[in-house]
C-alpha cells in the first residue's frame, strides 16, 4: 500500500469524443500542411511522395505490415497564365467565397502563401461553413442514392 501512498489518486470520467467539427478542421488542416510540402517539392521541380503503412500478403500468404510510397496529389494546377489553388476536403473543392472555389495566383512561388493563407483560415474557422455545406450535401446525394436503389430492387 506505500507504493500507492506516494501516488495523488483523483476519480475522472474521461471525455471520448472530440467535437465532430474539430475533427474536419484538423483533417483539412492536415491536407493543407500536405499541399506545402507539395509545393516547396513542386518549386524546386521534384515530385512529393509520402510512406503509408497498407497491409499486403507475402510470399507465404500472410498479412505483413509493409510501407510503400504514394504521390501527393497536388491542389494546385496552372491554367490561364497562373496557378489556381483549390482546397479540397476528401476528393472535392470546397466553396471558398463568393462562389469560387480556387484561389488564383501568378506564380508557382505565389502557391505556398496562397496555402499558408488557407491554413490560416482554416485554423480559425473560417472554412468551417464550407465544410459543413459540402458535408450536407455528400449526405443529401448518399441518401438518394440509396433511396433509389431502394426503389429498383423494389420493382423488380
Amino acid at each position: 500500500m506505500s507504493a500507492l501512498s506516494k501516488l495523488t489518486i483523483k476519480s475522472v470520467t474521461r471525455t471520448s469524443k472530440q467535437d465532430p467539427m474539430r475533427q474536419r478542421r484538423q483533417k483539412l488542416m492536415a491536407g493543407i500542411e500536405e499541399q506545402l510540402k507539395a509545393a516547396a517539392a513542386a518549386v524546386n521541380g521534384e515530385s512529393y511522395e509520402v510512406r503509408r503503412k497498407t497491409w499486403a500478403r507475402n510470399k507465404d500468404g500472410e498479412k505483413v505490415l509493409t510501407e510503400r510510397m504514394r504521390k501527393v496529389r497536388a491542389w494546385f494546377f496552372e491554367q490561364d497564365g497562373g496557378w489556381y489553388v483549390q482546397c479540397k476536403y476528401g476528393s472535392k473543392a470546397l466553396v471558398l467565397g463568393k462562389g469560387g472555389n480556387a484561389v488564383f495566383v501568378k506564380a508557382l512561388a505565389d502557391v505556398e502563401g496562397a496555402l499558408q493563407a488557407l491554413y490560416a483560415a482554416a485554423a480559425g474557422g473560417e472554412l468551417d461553413e464550407a465544410i459543413e455545406n459540402m458535408m450536407k450535401s455528400k449526405r443529401t446525394t448518399e441518401f438518394e442514392s440509396k433511396r433509389s436503389e431502394r426503389k429498383a430492387v423494389a420493382v423488380s
